[in-house]
């Protein structure tokens, strides 16, 4: 039998706060936020996290008990001597694949801290792209499980068994999936209550309408022969609202033509 320890997995921000008769050391089970937003993280990487997400107003947030990231290190589960996590493709080819049973351990270890009905979302080219869509449907749930993957990529046994969700950030590749879940992680976590200190920014931004947002200026009036127009400082606001509509209408026909077209099939139906 191995005498090793395996290192506990890191958890950031503040803990909820539970009286017990029992000495703190003999207490079982992980400590955990009250009614938090619960994010896991399956990663080669835990280092790395929070990362930015530490910071500003994710930071704040997290250090203030309004979500909960637990990060999951793949290597502690991993085969042998060296923990090894990945083996070659069978069938041949190049790379490395993330083994069925090395992942499946990480799974479950993160499952049983997460947060009830989380969604398993494996970070991964070839899945359904990111959109703001997505960003508020995972906003409203209790959380989310993230894998993050390496190589070139996961044994499909364990997409198939665990029912993971394929999620990619675009039509690109990268080195692994840790920056693509920190991108996700902030794109719902702004849209939860109490995140962003104006709760409007979120309604009113690019994507939240079906367009892109309408251009912004603020101070000085005048910069490099350049000035705000004049309706944005004639304070009349239905005028306002006008503009700022048909700049949105305008931009987004002419920069995502994909957009305009969902934006206007959605207007052209009935109760819409």
């Amino acid at each position: 039998m191995s005498n090793q320890t395996t290192p506990p997995d890191r958890s950031h921000g503040r803990k909820s706060v539970t009286l017990s008769a029992a000495p703190r050391d003999l207490m079982s089970g992980p400590q955990r936020l009250a009614r938090a937003w619960r994010v896991q993280v399956i990663t080669l990487m835990p280092q790395a996290f929070p990362g930015i997400l530490g910071e500003s107003l994710t930071g704040r947030a997290l250090q203030d008990g309004l979500w909960e990231l637990e990060t999951h290190d793949l290597r502690e589960h991993g085969i042998g001597k060296h923990r090894n996590v990945d083996d070659t493709p069978a069938g041949g080819g190049a790379g490395m694949v993330l083994r069925a049973d090395v992942m499946g351990a990480a799974i479950e270890a993160a499952q049983a801290s997460a947060a009830p009905g989380s969604p398993l979302i494996y970070l991964s080219p070839r899945g359904r792209r990111f959109d703001q869509q997505m960003a508020r449907d995972l906003a409203a749930g209790p959380g989310m499980t993230l894998i993050c993957g390496r190589f070139e990529g996961l044994d499909e046994r364990v997409i198939a068994h665990y029912g993971a969700i394929e999620v990619s950030l675009g039509d690109f590749v990268l080195t692994g999936g840790d920056i693509a879940a920190q991108a996700m992680i902030d794109a719902a976590l702004r849209l939860r209550p109490g995140i962003l200190g104006n709760e409007a920014s979120a309604v009113e931004e690019s994507h939240s309408s079906g367009l892109l947002e309408h251009p912004q200026y603020t101070r000085p009036a005048e910069w490099q022969g350049r000035v705000i127009p004049d309706v944005l400082t004639s304070g009349n606001h239905g005028a306002i609202a006008k503009w700022r509509q048909a700049e949105a209408e305008r931009i987004t026909q002419e920069r995502r033509p994909d957009m305009w077209q969902r934006y206007e099939a959605a207007r052209k139906r009935p109760g819409e």
